[in-house]
């Protein structure tokens, strides 16, 4: 199975594709979606067309996305949302099944500690991956998001197939 997670924001969006192999994930794809700083109906039409060609070049089966964080900036926290929403939209626009995940979950999945910072995810996600190269902040955190929705697949089945014993 093929995830794309997806950690959104209206100036730069990161994204990250794994390929999950048993308990293995392998690393397909990752990178940032530059929205730049025009007007912002274009970056969000920017943000929906990158996450739309990535469904079509590389065909993930399933979509992770980070909830919103809310912050004190309500105008931010505003544009984050639309921003999200947007990559949602094209998720779905292309038929594939969208799982949200707030920031908290992702760390714990991750990290073990929901409050831990940005270095200790790129941190883990380097080593779970087992990638060589620096990854740029979003990229990183897109690729939590995959980890967790394919860890949290796990755990689910994994306690579906101990419920019918």
């Amino acid at each position: 199975m093929r995830i794309l997670g997806i950690d959104p924001g209206s100036r730069f969006t990161g994204f990250g594709i794994i390929e999950v192999d048993g308990s293995r994930a392998l690393p397909i794809h990752q990178g940032v979606i530059k929205a730049g700083s025009g007007e912002f109906p274009e970056r969000l039409g920017i943000i929906f067309s990158g996450i739309s060609d990535l469904i079509d070049e590389f065909r993930p089966d399933e979509v992770a996305v980070e909830t919103v964080f809310v912050s004190k900036n309500a105008s931010s926290a505003l544009k984050l949302g639309q921003a999200r929403g947007a990559a949602v939209c094209a998720a779905i626009a292309k038929g594939l099944p969208v799982a949200e995940y707030s920031p908290r979950s992702v760390k714990q999945a991750i990290v073990g500690r929901g409050g831990a910072d940005k270095v200790q995810v790129q941190h883990m996600v380097t080593v779970l991956l087992q990638l060589k190269e620096k990854l740029a902040e979003d990229a990183a955190d897109a690729l939590a998001v995959a980890l967790c929705h394919q860890h949290t697949q796990q755990t689910t089945e994994r306690m579906q197939a101990l419920q019918q014993r």
